[in-house]
């Protein structure tokens, strides 16, 4: 659905303007009537109106079935809409203008969720993969939201399948969408999961609560009055989903999560997110994957295995929203041993486990393996079939000498000290019995590499495209058949 239009517009580069076109989302104003009573001017896109206007209705507490409609009609060419419903309208109300995007508007959102109103349904329990999923199906679907920004998207899905999408220039606008559609095709939202692009604020947990609805995500952060809302209403609320984590701010009982494995004990997590990553021609550790970024998910995995997590970086602005210890290089620019160094004098433990920010595939697995063997020597180093990885490796701080030693020398390879230091190789066959694709060592230096590791990752079928598929494979089974008889 596109709710857009092109426009010339002039991009300044290289010291010069230059014209070229540009996709810039539509702002459709529908002045909506009720009962012969101009009652809101909504701010919105232009597409499925009837939808929008059935659905904030519906959450305002004006109408509850789809009988409470006596009339809805939309006019585009003179962007208004006209409504009778069966119960009259309050003579005196009292709007809110809330913090949706472009301002959103509500007659009714309460100081305190009312249990009797605002209560989601019970015993409703989710997978943490199912909730991955829908986000994901959400990113996918959303194709305005990527091509031109400014198009808010939301979702709701029953923990097995996606149900409802909608988007709009307004987050707000697009739960009014999915609560007017649900309506007019007779979907219960009752026990479902909200996915939204944008901010979680009153107004969406006021409406997401009406309608039942017993999980909300994004990918940002709620609000703190949206926390107690939420609490009150009885829906495990999750923000900062990205990639393979997120956090609940309220019941997580619904999550049907299993219970962690203790962390690492003596073993500081070391990320280098340093590099000058020539070959790939920006900096690696931002690259989107899977819906995050590069360094999201190593520092996801990092997290859950360590209690500390330091980042050595050059450009800590850069990773402001990872809650971790940002460090740079003492040898300033020396390289990924340089890295090392720098976490091993800053870690708090005395040994360390070292990733780059490039492998996105850590496994836990693998990791604790070789933390496990630490006391046998001051480098516990795994060998994969492209050889010794030492950027997947476990560190002593007994190294530090013999690091200062290569990095004064003016040398810049691991391996270098490793003369220095009792090694400890683990082979690849005793790796491979609890990471047996190998995907701990995956990495990326180049645009080829990144492209070929993102086309690689395990695609969720969507149902509907599967039966459409088969379907037509059986017309034209039908159609081969009539030709030949």
């Amino acid at each position: 659905m596109d709710h857009s239009r092109n426009r010339t517009i002039y991009q300044f580069k290289s010291g010069s303007l230059a014209a070229k076109e540009r996709q810039v989302v539509q702002e459709f104003p529908l002045r909506l009537t009720v009962n012969g009573r101009e009652l809101a001017t909504l701010i919105a896109s232009p597409h499925q109106l009837n939808f929008l206007v059935a659905g904030f209705l519906r959450n305002q507490g004006f109408a509850g079935h789809l009988d409470d409609f006596l009339q809805l009609g939309i006019c585009s060419d003179f962007g208004a809409a006209q409504v009778r419903l069966k119960r009259e309208i309050p003579e005196r109300l009292k709007p809110t203008l809330t913090s949706g995007c472009g301002t959103g508007i509500t007659f009714s959102l309460p100081e305190a969720a009312a249990p009797a109103e605002l209560s989601a349904a019970p015993a409703a329990t989710f997978n943490p993969d199912a909730v991955f999923a829908l986000m994901k199906e959400l990113h996918r679907q959303a194709e305005n939201y990527q091509s031109h920004g400014g198009i808010h998207s939301a979702a709701v899905g029953d923990g097995q399948r996606l149900l409802l999408y909608a988007e709009d220039l307004g987050r707000h606008n697009t739960l009014d969408r999915i609560a007017g559609e649900a309506l007019f095709k007779g979907i219960d939202l009752s026990g479902k999961m909200l996915v939204s692009s944008g901010r979680v604020s009153t107004e969406m947990v006021a409406k997401a609560a009406r309608l039942g609805i017993s999980l909300i995500a994004s990918r940002t952060s709620p609000t703190d009055m949206a926390v107690q809302m939420a609490e009150q209403a009885g829906i495990t609320l999750i923000g900062y989903l990205r990639g393979e984590s997120f956090e609940v701010y309220c019941h997580p009982q619904r999550l049907a999560a299993p219970r962690l494995l203790p962390k690492i004990a003596g073993v500081t997590g070391v990320i280098l997110a340093g590099g000058e990553s020539r070959r790939m021609g920006s900096d690696k550790s931002l690259l989107p994957l899977a819906g995050g970024r590069f360094i999201e998910h190593v520092y996801r995995q990092m997290a859950e295995l360590f209690d500390e997590v330091v980042l050595v970086t050059n450009s800590p602005s850069l990773y402001a929203d990872l809650p971790c210890r940002k460090v740079p290089d003492i040898y300033y620019r020396q390289g990924a041993l340089a890295g090392i160094h720098s976490g091993l004098c800053h870690a708090r433990s005395e040994r360390s486990f070292v990733v780059a920010c490039d492998m996105p595939f850590l496994s836990a697995p693998v990791i604790r393996q070789l933390c496990a063997r630490g006391d046998q020597g001051d480098v516990v180093i795994p060998r994969s079939g492209h050889g010794l990885e030492p950027l997947h490796a476990l560190y002593s701080k007994l190294c530090l000498p013999a690091i200062e030693q290569v990095l004064d020398a003016g040398r810049r390879k691991i391996i270098q000290f490793f003369h220095e230091v009792q090694v400890v190789e683990v082979p690849a066959a005793e790796l491979l019995q609890v990471d047996p694709e190998g995907m701990s060592f995956r990495n990326i230096n180049t645009p080829q590499e990144y492209f070929a590791l993102r086309d690689q990752l395990p695609v969720t079928p969507d149902p509907a495209c599967a039966a459409a598929k088969k379907t037509a494979a059986a017309e034209k089974s039908a159609n081969s058949g009539r030709r030949m008889a």
